[in-house]
């Protein structure tokens, strides 16, 4: 809330998850190739998820791949 006024925000971003590691390093090597930056997600310490979330790289997937709505 800002000044008693609920705000909303939208946040897009990509999430890829595969338990595959060399499933992922295709699509995170794929990612890099193109200049979309990516951080890696971990469950029980174990990678599994990669996560697009800085605004020009969303934009970038937006444009490769189409909004996802």
């Amino acid at each position: 809330m800002v000044r008693g006024e609920r705000k909303r925000y939208e946040y897009p971003r990509y999430f890829f998850t595969n338990k595959s590691d060399d499933i992922r390093t295709l699509f995170s090597d794929t990612l890099t190739a193109v200049g979309v930056e990516w951080t890696t997600l971990t469950r029980g310490g174990k990678p599994l998820n990669i996560s697009v979330a800085r605004r020009a790289s969303v934009a970038l997937m937006d444009a490769h791949v189409g909004p996802k709505y």
